[in-house]
């Protein structure tokens, strides 16, 4: 088997596929209506249409257009031209949600701050980060401050990382809706920011 990242030929026609469904009928009646889940599978029995490439998932940002037999110079992801703006489109090229988890995961405040000067096309994205950076400084502040007591200085460590955990995971859930979940003072902050952007 060839693993090399440029194929001449897509794994499909490689790989051995399930065993041909029998014709003896079933007990149970979902058995006996199933379909076939494999896109080549569907190609082969002349569904019409052409399935995105092989290792590649399609994110909400980019929108599969499938081929007509006649017209197969227009099938593929939809180019991203300047006419074509979606609220789901991340500069990095990674996909939403996780680009949002970053922003408290990747070492804040730092990581938001890189990730504020690196990513330009995304209001979820950049409200995150926005946010991350404002409220991790005030928590590395509030380190500083308390740094001369080591019980005081683990409990805010302890709940530190259970809010890192805690806004990721807010962040992660809300990419579907893009509903920004705003701490009380910073996220109103952050929305400001944002809005003067």
């Amino acid at each position: 088997m060839d693993f090399a990242p440029y194929q001449s030929s897509p794994p499909e026609h490689n790989r051995p596929f399930s065993p041909p469904r029998s014709t003896v009928a079933s007990p149970r009646a979902s058995l006996d209506n199933r379909r076939p889940y494999s896109p080549s599978q569907q190609q082969q029995r002349g569904a019409g249409f052409a399935s995105p490439p092989p290792l590649q998932h399609p994110q909400p940002q980019r929108s599969w257009q499938p081929a007509l037999p006649g017209q197969a110079a227009t099938a593929g992801y939809a180019p991203e031209a300047g006419t074509y703006v979606s609220e789901f489109d991340t500069s990095l090229g990674i996909r939403l949600d996780y680009e949002a988890c970053l922003a408290y995961l990747a070492l804040p405040p730092l990581g938001a701050i890189v990730l504020l000067i690196l990513e330009r096309k995304s209001d979820f994205v950049r409200f995150h980060a926005w946010q991350s950076s404002l409220l991790f400084t005030v928590v590395f502040i509030a380190h500083l401050i308390f740094s001369w007591s080591t019980f005081l200085s683990w409990v805010i460590f302890i709940a530190d990382l259970c809010l890192m955990g805690w806004l990721a995971l807010r962040a992660y859930r809300d990419a579907d809706t893009l509903d920004r979940f705003e701490v009380p003072i910073f996220g109103q902050i952050a929305s400001r920011i944002l809005d003067d952007e």
